[in-house]
């Protein structure tokens, strides 16, 4: 019997991911639990492991977007044929060279329009008439790429700049992925909410002394770390600051659950610590940690993502900045470097570890 290969739910919003690679040839034998395909998602790269043992089929082609749920391949028993489904075309991914839909060709026609439910959530948030938008999922169905597609190519701004005349690029990349995703979040989080930026420089001496005497007894605690713990405690006597905006509501929660900015190779991702305000210090080390190798990696989870009520990202390289406000969060803590400064203390000038 034909056992499908399906694109799997990643996380509670994923509507869609793509085949960035398989890892079977056609007709190939697969053996369950071993690694079939690599998905990708806004978020992260996924190992996809086979169910069943067999023969691989492929439906879906390497770089084509599938819907969750979709069938993207089977394992066949040995002689037995594939059931008959629509391929599914790659998407702009796969080629360079697939065209993009016409700007104002309708979708469909009468009748209930096929799309998957972040494009139809997506386009009332923009006041769009999803029956008016292009398809370019699998079996006909509008996905929420060809929403924001469509609303670029509403919106009168939408120009795209011409290459500067004189220059030669020695390579192209197009920008897809997990690159991709965070520059559409970050500019729609800088659009769509008023952002305010405070600085505070504060005395971090204690912090680093506590960081440092725990280094030598051998346990990695990171200033974020140290941070991750003051901010718990502090959320929970600010609870308004420990909160999600979303639907015209605004969503209180007892756990403090810290999203931590990681950089990785192709972009930056945010593992949460869970319940860090009911962790001590060295408990939430000991899980920053591991979520910051498995983010490096390439082994984190979608669970590992999800969930956070607060973000914190620190840059040690420079003294301030302003981070962009994690969308549906009420506020985000930026942390610079550290630098020994002569601060006055009762009446005395005495060299301090100071941080913005």
């Amino acid at each position: 019997m034909a056992v499908p290969i399906v694109m799997p739910k990643l996380g509670q919003i994923m509507v869609e991911g793509v085949v960035n690679k398989w890892h079977k040839a056609e007709g190939e034998a697969v053996v369950e639990g071993e690694i079939i395909a690599e998905i990708e998602t806004e978020k992260l790269n996924y190992d996809l492991e086979a169910t069943a043992s067999g023969l691989f089929h492929q439906v879906a082609p390497e770089g084509a977007v599938v819907a969750v749920d979709e069938v993207m391949g089977y394992v066949l028993e040995e002689k037995e044929s594939p059931p008959e489904v629509l391929v599914v075309e790659p998407s702009v991914k796969a080629s360079a060279s697939v065209p993009l839909p016409k700007p104002n060709a309708p979708a469909q026609t009468g009748g209930e329009v096929r799309s998957s439910p972040g494009a139809r959530k997506l386009a009332t948030h923009l006041g769009i008439n999803i029956a008016q938008i292009t398809p370019t999922g699998p079996r006909g169905r509008v996905v929420e790429a060809d929403v924001r597609r469509h609303a670029d190519q509403q919106s009168p701004g939408a120009i795209t700049p011409a290459m500067p005349p004189g220059l030669e690029p020695s390579e192209t990349i197009p920008m897809l992925g997990m690159r991709k995703s965070i520059a559409e979040h970050m500019k729609s989080s800088l659009s769509k909410t008023a952002q305010l930026t405070f600085s505070l420089e504060m005395d971090v001496t204690e912090a680093q002394r506590l960081r440092r005497e725990n280094s030598r007894a051998g346990v990695n605690l990171t200033i974020g770390s140290v941070f991750i713990k003051a901010c718990a405690q502090t959320l929970k006597r600010h609870p308004e600051h420990n909160t999600i905006l979303f639907d015209g509501n605004i969503f209180y929660f007892d756990d403090a659950n810290i999203g931590m900015a990681v950089s990785v190779s192709d972009g930056l991702i945010v593992p949460v610590v869970q319940q860090a305000d009911k962790k001590n210090i060295l408990e939430i080390a000991a899980q920053a940690q591991e979520l910051a190798e498995k983010a490096r990696e390439g082994k984190i989870l979608p669970d590992h993502l999800s969930g956070g009520t607060f973000t914190i990202s620190v840059l040690g390289s420079v003294d301030a900045f302003s981070p962009i406000l994690n969308a549906g969060q009420s506020a985000i803590l930026g942390v610079g470097r550290s630098l020994d400064k002569p601060v006055v203390k009762k009446g005395e000038v005495v060299v301090r570890e100071m941080m913005t």
